[in-house]
Order: structure tokens, then C-alpha cells, then sequence
């Protein structure tokens, strides 16, 4: 985030001593970017985060991409993948490119170690469920549909609370989407949301610091022994052994730091007639922006049409990720239904929608769209739940129109 944050006991200057009550030194890290010329922030530790006692390689990371050379729409039903897994190993990638890589996870098991990413930030869409996110920079609380924001280099365990519910017994710890940067930028708020000179969110924009939760004050963990964290890098997970605990930061300031977003505290930009999708854009990074279809008003000029229109993918590929509700310029579209919508290609509302929704004046839909300005492909993980009749359904929803309006 843009925006100065402050947690627990820090010195009254950067880069001078800071003794604990032992009359040791706290160690001082500069989480940087950019080569210090992009966003920052210093932490301080119990122990030096430079201790390492061991370290080796453990597995691959590099996704199993396939059909690079086939442009066609395609419909993922996620929700018919087994769950498993824990919430870094069970994430199976579906589409990416040299970007983004976009996949989803439906963890059974817990983290007994923690976890950095060094090759991308990750944005982590909480599709069902709720626990803690246990940070160097402190515990980010999170929810069902929260958009929860990890910068690069960031040491975290995800611990999901149990869900309760009967009707998921085969998804104990709820289901998330993740979409990771890899090219080295960050996910953030659109610079036009931003005011220029104090980078605080304009009257304009549908949300503010207000709808931001970062992290509660760290604790800093004391405990001593061999701690596991894996970190992804060059398309490997590696393992390295600490002899601390890695979470044993006491305080922190800047303006580089986890958070959490609820998608229902974003405020949808709605006009008398039909708006383009970056009115719905909550977070952007080099090549690629993120939005939500929340609940919302209708057009509302008396003569609108309240549905999409058609448009045509000149430079940039589509993934909507279907959460809740109806949405009302599709047909088939079930919970958890992912579809791609490559450049090139031209797109619209189903046959027979439009006609059907020019009674409404507004919708419960809640959708999560990535659009990116490279071609994406899809991964192994997305054939294995793949609708190849998605590309015919405008064909058939077509006939099935004119059978409707025939009376046949």
C-alpha cells in the first residue's frame, strides 16, 4: 500500500540503536523494492533474519502449461476439483503467462512451516471460509470474500478456521483463488483512485483507507529450535531451516505491508447507461488489474440495456471467477465457474439475456475478474475441469431463443 503505517515498538529514527531490555541489540531489516527506490518498510527482530542453518531445494514450482497454440473461450468448473492439500501446496494454477499466474486452492490440511514468495506479491480471494494470516508484520484477520493483498518477500503462514458446515465436509478449510505477480511488480490501488501529491484515495474512488485492515501489532514469537520457512523462488520451492522463530518481529513502519480488502465494502460506480468494466477495478499491477462485480443498481436510463454489450478482446484476455448470485449475462454459469475470454475473440451477453433483464434494476451477482494484456494458457490443472462446450453455447443458446419465441 501506498499509504505510512506504524505497529508496535519501533525506534524515534530509522538506522540507530535499539536495545531490548536485555540490553541487546534489536535487529533492524529493511524490507525494500526497487532497489530502495520503491515502496518500503523496516522491521526489527529479536534474532537476526539473516540466521540460517540449513537450506536445499524440496520441488519445482513451474506450472505444467499445455494448448498454448489453441485460442478458444473456455469454462473451468473449479468447484468439481477434489480438494486437498495445504494452502501452498494444494494451489493447483490454471491459467498464467509471463505475468500472472492464476490458480485455486481447496486446502484439507494445515501449514506446519511458513512460507515467502520471492518471485511475486500474491492476491489471495477468499472464496469461501475465514482464519488468520500470521505475518512478519503482524496477524491479517480475514473473511469470506476478502481480496487479502501479500507484497513479495513476505514471511506468512495462512492458518484457516474449520468450517462448521455440513454442507462442506470435503472442504474443511474453505476455498481461495490466488492471483500472483510475476514479473516483479506489485498489486495495488489504480493511480487514478489516487490523489497525486499524498497518494490518499480521491472522492471519486469506490473505496478508501477507511475499507483497508492491515496487520494487528505483531507478537513477537521468542521461541528458540529448528523453524521451517519455504520459499518460492526461480520456480522452485526451497526449504530453509532457522534456528528462531521467524515471526519475532517486535515493530515495524512503512508503506510495504500486508492487508485485507472485503469485496462487500467496495462501493460499484453505476450511470444511466451501461458502464465499462474499469468502473469495477479494485487493484492493478504491470500488465494485469483486478476487479469486482458486486451487487449493484442497473442502468437506469428508461430505454437502457442491462447487460454488457458485445466487445471484442483486442489486446487483453478476460478470467471471471463466478462466486454468488445470478449473473444475468450468462447462462450455465454455476458457483465457483471460472471462464477465459482470450484477445481476439469477440464476447457478449448469452442469446435471450437481454430481453429477460430489461424488467431488472439490480443484481446480487458477485464476480472476480482478472483481465491481462498478455495471452494467458491454460495449465494441466484447468483441462482436468474443463467445459469444451462453452465455445458452442452462444450457438446453442441461439436455437434455444428461437425455439422459446416459437413456442416449440
Amino acid at each position: 500500500m501506498p499509504h505510512y503505517t506504524c505497529a508496535g515498538r519501533i525506534p524515534s529514527k530509522r538506522h540507530i540503536q535499539f536495545r531490548q531490555p536485555s540490553g541487546q541489540h534489536y535487529h533492524e531489516e529493511v524490507f525494500g523494492t526497487e532497489g530502495f527506490a520503491g515502496p518500503t518498510s523496516t522491521l526489527y527482530h529479536l534474532h537476526p533474519p539473516t540466521q540460517v542453518a540449513a537450506w536445499k531445494p524440496l520441488r519445482s514450482a513451474a506450472p505444467e502449461f499445455i494448448e498454448s497454440n489453441i485460442l478458444r473461450m473456455r469454462h473451468l468448473r473449479t468447484h468439481a476439483r477434489p480438494a486437498g492439500g495445504d494452502p501452498i501446496d494444494g494451489r493447483a494454477v490454471l491459467f498464467g503467462n509471463s505475468d500472472v499466474l492464476i490458480s485455486h486452492c481447496a486446502p484439507t490440511e494445515g501449514m506446519d512451516y511458513h512460507y515467502r514468495n520471492g518471485q511475486g506479491d500474491e492476491c489471495l480471494f477468499i472464496e469461501q471460509g475465514s482464519g488468520q494470516l500470521h505475518t512478519s508484520f503482524g496477524t491479517v484477520e480475514y473473511r469470506q470474500h476478502d481480496l487479502v493483498v501479500i507484497p513479495r518477500g513476505t514471511t506468512y503462514r495462512m492458518v484457516p478456521d474449520r468450517l462448521e458446515s455440513p454442507l462442506s465436509p470435503a472442504h474443511p478449510y474453505g476455498r481461495f483463488l490466488c492471483i500472483e505477480t510475476v514479473n516483479g511488480s506489485h498489486i495495488l490501488p489504480p493511480p487514478r483512485y489516487l490523489a497525486k501529491k499524498t497518494s490518499q484515495f480521491l472522492e471519486h474512488a469506490p473505496y478508501c483507507e477507511r475499507d483497508i485492515r492491515t496487520p494487528i501489532a505483531p507478537e513477537p514469537n521468542e521461541a528458540l529450535g529448528s523453524h521451517e520457512v519455504r520459499i518460492k523462488a526461480m520456480n522452485w520451492i526451497h526449504t530453509y531451516e532457522f534456528p528462531n522463530h521467524p515471526l519475532d518481529v517486535v515493530g515495524w513502519d512503512g508503506c510495504l505491508y500486508p492487508f485485507a480488502f472485503n469485496v462487500h465494502d467496495f462501493a460499484p460506480i453505476v450511470g444511466a447507461l451501461h458502464m465499462p468494466p474499469p468502473i469495477h477495478q479494485v487493484f492493478e499491477s504491470h500488465n494485469m488489474v483486478i476487479c469486482a462485480f458486486c451487487p449493484r443498481i442497473l442502468d437506469f436510463h428508461p430505454q437502457a440495456v442491462r447487460v454488457p454489450y458485445n466487445h471484442f478482446n483486442i489486446d487483453s484476455d478476460e478470467v471471471m471467477f463466478y462466486v454468488e448470485g445470478t449473473y444475468t449475462a450468462r447462462k450455465g454459469i454455476d458457483k465457483g465457474s471460472m471462464t477465459l475470454h482470450p484477445h481476439g475473440i469477440a464476447h457478449g451477453p448469452h442469446p435471450g439475456t437481454l430481453d429477460g433483464t430489461l424488467s431488472q434494476h439490480a443484481t446480487d451477482e458477485l464476480a472476480i475478474m482478472c483481465d491481462t494484456f498478455q495471452p494467458l494458457v491454460p495449465a494441466k490443472a484447468a483441462l482436468e475441469m474443463d467445459d469444451t462446450h462453452y465455445p458452442e453455447s452462444w450457438h446453442a443458446a441461439s436455437r434455444e431463443r428461437i425455439r422459446d419465441l416459437a413456442g416449440v
